[in-house]
């Protein structure tokens, strides 16, 4: 405890030793009102003796009215029962009531006491015990705060240190590796992407020293930064707030501690902090919502995101668009579009690259195998582990993998994309079904890629994500799977010269596979020969479509200068799932080299990159489809008569998938367990409705309507 004499109160807010030449400790008070609020000091003037009469009067206590400035109209009677230490300055203060909902109250400042803080334009301050190096907005209520202070070397988030401080403060989250070899530094505009680059090149170490000196250079430096509280903002009935950075608009009620955080916050994109939340050492994304309990320290948390029902998030980033609700998450790198619910759900050192779901009752990451916490676990696109999974480190998944329940002895790692992976304990096998969500849920499959795209509520796109299970990343893994699939036939007897002959049965079943699983029990392969079937019909499809797509959006080209365009010396093999981002490697690399030798000065040039990359994706993609066509021709040329032969296959492709979305929807109204529950055929449609009247399927059906019109207009080009 330091006792301090009292004439001080509420002044020397920065150490002397650590103000620049020329600067007071309100210089940089004053550079960020500036900036928040431009010409607010300007129409600034000292009390009157008839206002300092009324205030005192009215049981305020200020240790130097002089220090007490303000704006016109100001209305004394309207700040009652407070105390005012250091220089306070507050905008025009009317007779006027603030609504909120259904909360509603009057402008002005009663019973709270306010240090060294500027308070905006109608403003209304009530039950507020301390106050302190705070920025408030326009037309803010703050209510029934107990402590809502700044420090001087506040961070708000940010992995930087300030003047003076030793390394030690500074604030790492150990994403995908519990031992903390993969650390990121937190930053107010970090995305997946950003998160992605630094844990996942730490070979490249010129690379992560430079993002280091950027994020410190952007971040750190001057201490004396004020807390703040944007225009329109609401915060009642919070226990601790403290070295906090609020957006406008945002709506924070009940929490019990937020400390050293931005939360951003828009009018298009209000955040949302409700009861009983602790949160420390992290970024709130635009638009994010945080209720009931949840608890999150050292950690990103990226835009239109919810955090509900005592989540508890630590050291981790969540990507955009993600709903985390009950369970937890430890050490991990969660990409867009992440779905975790339930109380007994639990993810612990994982990159899990998007588009997943994580059910009931799944542990997914385990040490208990390992001699050290360093084990991780990889999964790209699509990852759903099933109910009451449980997974140990180090394991690795294609896209789209979905996992049956079980218990997995060992670790795994599957390479086959689409696939059902099923612990099959009766005959102690692992049992791999690759294309599964192809060939007998094409229902979820089709549907996941909608509700990534619909459910991107986001108002400003500060990156653009793949939704569609079929890209390059995707199709160069089932590339890969063929060669594996070829080579495990062939092992087990069969001629590979004959893989797309007819004489082999489609009834084959089992074959034995190797190096899914670290272990000594047996692994097999079910339907090799309608997964290859599947697979290559999964290739067609993403080419023929995607070729289509781009010379749909390009007018100025006839089919020879498409052909021109895309054709290419080889295939582009390598791609990199960038936040959601899908990108070749080459262009990854280049950025890495670029950053590594010191050509970008802060983040907002990297996410300048990020965007060229997106320019060039419908190109990229498309010259990858063309290749993945030609490797599907054997090399054969692909004419304007050919291709307009690859619409038409497409296109009765595409009235399949149509087909096969119904029919797996039907499936379920065909059960006679389904049925069980109700008495008769009529109750359940009027429970239910009939599997045609999905929302899903109607859509299913309209965006097929597009696509066919789609091709309709590229084959009359031909």
């Amino acid at each position: 405890m330091n006792i301090l004499p009292p004439e001080r109160y509420g002044y020397d807010f920065i150490p002397a030793e650590f103000l620049p030449p020329d600067a007071d400790e309100y210089s940089l008070r004053n550079e960020q009102l500036t900036e928040l609020f431009p010409g607010r000091t300007e129409n600034l003037r000292k009390l009157k003796p008839d206002e300092i009469e009324i205030l005192a009067n009215n049981g305020n206590l200020c240790s130097d009215w002089g220090n007490f400035l303000v704006s016109d109209p100001f209305d004394p009677a309207l700040i009652r029962g407070s105390n005012f230490y250091g220089l306070v300055r507050l905008g025009t203060l009317r007779n006027v009531l603030l609504k909120h909902n259904d909360f509603c109250v009057p402008a002005g400042i009663r019973n709270s006491t306010i240090i060294s803080c500027d308070i905006g334009n109608d403003a209304a301050v009530q039950d507020c015990a301390y106050i302190s190096h705070y920025i408030i907005g326009d037309n803010c209520i703050l209510s029934k705060i107990d402590e809502m202070q700044c420090t001087n070397h506040a961070k708000f988030g940010n992995g930087a240190v300030k003047d003076g401080e030793d390394e030690n403060v500074r604030v790492w989250i150990d994403v995908m590796n519990e031992a903390g070899g993969r650390s990121v530094l937190p930053f107010e505009t970090m995305i997946t992407a950003d998160a992605y680059l630094w844990a996942a090149y730490r070979d490249d170490t010129a690379l992560t020293e430079k993002l280091k000196e950027i994020t410190q250079s952007q971040y750190g430096g001057r201490r004396g930064k004020y807390g703040t509280v944007g225009s329109g903002s609401v915060i009642k009935s919070c226990a601790i707030i403290k070295d906090a950075a609020v957006g406008p608009c945002a709506y924070i009620k009940g929490a019990n501690k937020l400390k050293n955080l931005t939360i951003h916050s828009s009018a298009e994109e209000p955040a949302q902090i409700g009861e009983g939340v602790e949160m420390v050492n992290g970024i709130v994304g635009f638009g994010s919502r945080v209720f009931y309990g949840a608890k999150a320290v050292r950690f990103v948390i990226g835009r239109n995101c919810s955090l509900k029902y005592g989540a508890r998030l630590i050291h981790s980033v969540l990507g955009d668009n993600s709903t985390v609700s009950c369970c937890e998450i430890l050490n991990n790198l969660i990409f867009p579009v992440h779905e975790q619910h339930h109380n007994n759900s639990f993810l612990v050192a994982s990159l899990v690259q998007g588009m997943s779901n994580m059910a009931a009752a799944a542990t997914i990451g385990s040490n208990h195998n390992s001699r050290s916490n360093d084990g991780e676990l990889r999964a790209k696109r699509g990852f759903w582990p099933g109910l009451a999974v449980s997974m140990k480190h180090s394991s690795c998944f294609a896209s789209f993998a979905i996992i049956a329940k079980g218990e997995y002895p060992s670790e795994l790692n599957i390479p086959l994309p689409f696939s059902l992976i099923n612990n099959n304990v009766h005959k102690n096998r692992l049992e791999v079904m690759p294309a599964y969500f192809w060939m007998h849920n094409l229902y979820a499959l089709e549907r996941n890629s909608w509700k990534a795209h619909e459910r991107d509520m986001r108002k400003i796109k500060n990156q653009q994500f793949e939704t569609d299970y079929l890209a390059p990343d995707t199709a160069e893994e089932i590339i890969t799977a063929l060669s594996l699939l070829n080579g495990w036939l062939g092992e087990a007897g069969y001629s590979v010269e004959d893989l797309t002959g007819s004489k082999w049965s489609m009834d084959i079943r089992i074959i034995p596979c190797r190096g899914l699983e670290s272990g000594k029990r047996n692994e097999v392969i079910i339907k090799p020969l309608k997964a290859v079937a599947a697979y290559r019909q999964m290739l067609r499809y993403y080419a023929v479509k995607t070729i289509a797509a781009f010379f749909d959006s390009r007018s100025d080209l006839d089919f020879q200068g498409l052909s021109d365009m895309l054709s290419a010396p080889e295939r582009i093999s390598e791609w990199v799932n960038a936040g959601g981002q899908i990108v070749p490697a080459f262009r990854v690399d280049e950025l890495r080299r670029e950053i590594g030798e010191g050509k970008y000065k802060n983040w907002n040039e990297i996410h300048r990159v990020y965007d060229l990359w997106n320019e060039a994706y419908p190109l990229d993609k498309s010259r990858h489809a063309w290749a993945v066509l030609a490797l599907l021709r054997n090399n054969e040329t692909v004419d304007a008569v050919s291709f307009k032969k690859e619409l038409g296959a497409v296109l009765e492709t595409r009235h399949w998938i149509d087909s096969q979305i119904h029919e797996t929807r039907a499936k379920d109204f065909r059960s006679s367990f389904k049925k069980a529950t109700f008495r008769n055929q009529a109750e359940m449609e009027q429970v239910l409705g009939k599997a045609g009247d999905s929302a899903f399927i109607h859509i299913a059906r309209r965006e097929s309507g597009i696509f066919k019109e789609m091709i309709e207009r590229v084959s009359a080009r031909l």
